[in-house]
């Protein structure tokens, strides 16, 4: 008996975009942008910032963000609904849930061998 996917929760980070359209395409230019507003960020932090999708964001970061861009929220973070692919494992009779977005590679222990 196949169940009803469910649906999960995620969303896209549109931060390098917008900077893009405004001509900022370096990440430090972000820097003393946002300490004007009262936020004081590494470069790091602002690199991780632009180039990945955060977990967490205060919002005194994301109102400084929307000022620099002149955006709004709506238009740094786009919800999107996924759904889980379900499939029955053949052990037990109930389908197990497989992500839609799992990375098709898994790390493994590297293996340094010196030359003769």
């Amino acid at each position: 008996m196949a169940r009803t996917p469910q649906p999960r929760l995620a969303y896209r980070w549109h931060l390098r975009r917008l900077m893009a359209e405004q001509e900022m395409f370096a990440t430090t230019t972000l820097v003393p942008l946002l300490a004007e507003r009262g936020v004081v960020l590494s470069e790091a932090q602002v690199y991780r910032l632009v180039t990945g999708t955060p977990e967490r964001l205060s919002l005194r970061t994301l109102t400084a963000l929307c000022d620099i861009l002149g955006c709004t929220p709506n238009d740094l973070i786009e919800p999107v609904a996924e759904t889980a692919a379900t499939r029955a494992t053949g052990t037990s009779g109930k389908p197990t849930t497989v992500p839609t977005q799992a990375k098709a590679r898994t790390p493994r222990r590297a293996e340094i061998t010196r030359g003769k």
